[in-house]
């Protein structure tokens, strides 16, 4: 029998990895040692994700493991309270929760720290996966911030198997942390590893550059990129909206011009709002005019989650989005 999960509608999309604590300075613009003081939010690209989705209305779970501590216990019940399923979520009594401090530049662009030597999230082991929960899922959403060591690796490959064996389709968000990884030549072979694997592949700009070696942003550097598995790619441009390619055609969806004062989440919420509107109709991805009306809406929540600090607190409601997309 399938696990229940998430409390929203449609398919169930399932986000594996890492969530953590980020503690963003109170100003911005300084140095870590120079901020007066920090405020504390829940964060981590996967389970981002599964709330951006609960947020939307969608039906979401969370597959990770947690410190058996009070940020670890806080971060299970944020899943809750935000309507995602914890039913995949592990504890680990000898491990801490992960902490990220980050430096917000005047531009609302982000530096980070990390204090993981291990944390809890790196030793999620395949036998502590919920099976049926990542069976049930219409769509499996990961990072490459789990590939980093074992036994993390094996549960994230083992995970993916299993969900793509369910039917699942798989989505794929690097969110390339460098400072995490051992160098930048393991970092862009680990990355890579599992790249023909993913049926929906999304990459910032900055992300492209470093995977190509190509300081190059257009299609042709794209496109190097591009597997004959995959069904879309899409390269995230932050102001400049993103690009979009698929089997059959290419293009570019505009961003929305808002008052930027933190961009921690914008991606996170950006693809949330993509799998959210795709779960129940894979079709839409094979249907330019319709790809491009929901690539819109996901530009719109990447948009709205830059205007206040912190990921969590400001992945948007459909209200606010379409009170953007009205205002537009």
């Amino acid at each position: 029998m399938a696990a229940a999960a998430g409390t929203g509608d449609g398919g169930l999309i399932v986000s594996f990895g890492e969530m953590l604590i980020d503690f963003v300075p109170t100003v911005s613009g300084v140095s870590l040692a120079e901020a007066p003081g920090f405020l504390k939010a829940p964060g981590g690209a996967p389970a981002n994700v599964a709330i951006a989705v609960a947020r939307l209305g969608g039906k979401a779970a969370f597959v990770g493991k947690l410190g058996d501590d009070e940020f670890g216990q806080m971060l299970a019940g944020i899943l809750k309270k935000n309507g995602v399923s914890a039913e995949g979520v592990n504890f680990d009594s000898g491990a801490r929760t992960a902490l990220a401090f980050v430096t917000l530049r005047a531009d609302g662009e982000r530096e980070f720290m990390f204090y993981r030597n291990p944390s809890a999230d790196m030793l999620l082991t395949p036998e502590e996966l919920n099976l049926d929960l990542i069976r049930s899922a219409k769509v499996f959403h990961y990072g490459s911030i789990s590939l980093i060591v074992e036994p993390c690796r094996s549960a994230h490959l083992k995970a993916m198997e299993v969900a793509k064996d369910a039917g699942a389709l798989l989505s794929y968000d690097p969110n390339l942390r460098l400072p995490l990884w051992p160098s930048a030549d393991y970092a862009r072979e680990q990355i890579m590893s599992i790249w023909d694997k993913a049926d929906i592949i999304k990459v910032s700009d900055v992300e492209l550059e470093f995977l190509t070696g190509n300081n190059k942003i257009d299609d042709e550097s794209a496109l190097t990129l591009w597997h004959a598995k995959l069904k879309l790619l899409l390269v995230t441009l932050g102001e400049n909206g993103c690009r979009y390619y698929t089997q059959s055609f290419r293009g570019a969806v505009d961003a929305f011009q808002v008052n930027t004062v933190d961009t921690t989440g914008a991606g996170d919420s950006f693809v949330g709002a993509l799998l959210c509107k795709i779960v129940d109709d894979h079709s839409i991805i094979e249907d330019e005019k319709r790809l491009k009306e929901v690539l819109k809406f996901a530009c719109a929540c990447g948009a709205i989650t830059t205007t206040q600090k912190g990921a969590i607190p400001s992945l948007p409601t459909p209200d606010k989005v379409l009170e953007l997309l009205n205002s537009s």
